[in-house]
């Protein structure tokens, strides 16, 4: 004869059925849903850092950065590390007087999956807001699960906060540096709190990077091409670099567009230099076209 325990083992033994059938269902959910990362980079120590590595001056005013051109290669090397995990987008913050863009802030701003987020510059030309900036998105991003990971280029030790809060919501929180001629140039603090770290070197930030005093084809006298002059050159070489490839390669390239892997990028460019006989690093419109150009020509053919 049942007893009335007998009836609330069962019950609770159909609850905890229940339960654990919901349970699988969830983690089944998450295991079909991809991971998603995001890159946020810290403009300001991006600048000083790589200016004092490939042109041995902090000075913004004294080198060119092809700030697209390394932007498209910090995505292709998360692509490479986080290999089954899709681009949210890259987060790029940096000071402006009021918060208005300047024309290089502007290039930047337009390019695709990029959002710019601007804080304060005082009259010292030092960034105000810009750490709480990225907290903000940082922590809010983990909070609603749109990230699993975040890549930050970084070495604020304001950032450690930034870095807690996201990873108090269960977001992985990986460190990019950048290769220090002495010392770092990154603080402690914020290479203890993190899940990993990662140092890019010179050979990897050289190809963006020119001294405003040394462009490679002055002495050369050749005025500036035009960007049709470009976008053809780009059309020339994709035309030769499909020859040489074949189609299969071809296939390979066109799940990355609007990007292009980082070592056909720098082939893009030093041949079309060449061609030019005009350097086009630090030449942002200019990179833009010679891309615009290669890949209108790959799609003719695909």
């Amino acid at each position: 004869m049942k007893t009335m325990n007998d009836d609330l083992a069962a019950a609770l033994e159909a609850r905890i059925d229940r339960t654990n059938e919901l349970l699988e269902r969830m983690l089944a959910e998450v295991a079909k849903t991809p991971s998603t990362h995001a890159i946020f980079v810290d403009a300001g120590y991006l600048y000083a850092a790589v200016g004092r590595l490939v042109a041995g001056t902090e000075d913004r005013r004294a080198f060119d950065l092809d700030a697209e051109g390394l932007i498209e290669a910090l995505i292709d090397r998360a692509r490479m590390i986080f290999a089954d995990s899709r681009l949210l987008r890259v987060y790029w913050y940096d000071g402006a007087r009021r918060r208005i863009h300047t024309a290089e802030q502007q290039v930047i701003a337009e390019l695709p999956d990029v959002k710019v987020r601007l804080g304060n510059l005082n009259a010292n030309n030092q960034q105000k807001g810009v750490d709480s900036l990225i907290r903000t998105d940082l922590e809010s991003l983990a909070r609603h699960r749109a990230i699993s990971d975040a890549a930050l280029l970084g070495g604020d030790e304001d950032l450690v906060s930034a870095v807690e809060a996201a990873q108090g919501y269960g977001a992985r929180v990986h460190l990019w540096g950048i290769e220090a001629p002495e010392g770092r140039n990154q603080a402690e603090p914020l290479l203890w709190e993190v899940d990993s770290q990662r140092t890019f070197d010179l050979d990897f930030f050289k190809p963006y990077v020119v001294r405003r005093t040394a462009a490679a084809y002055d002495a050369t006298g050749t005025a500036r091409p035009t960007r049709e002059d470009v976008r053809f050159v780009g059309a020339q070489i994709a035309a030769k670099w499909l020859v040489s490839r074949g189609r299969e390669a071809l296939v390979e390239l066109f799940p990355g567009h609007p990007y292009l892997p980082g070592s056909v990028d720098q082939e893009l460019l030093v041949e079309a230099e060449e061609l030019l006989q005009y350097s086009l690093r630090g030449q942002a419109e200019l990179r833009r076209a010679l891309r615009d150009g290669f890949w209108e020509h790959l799609r003719t053919q695909y």
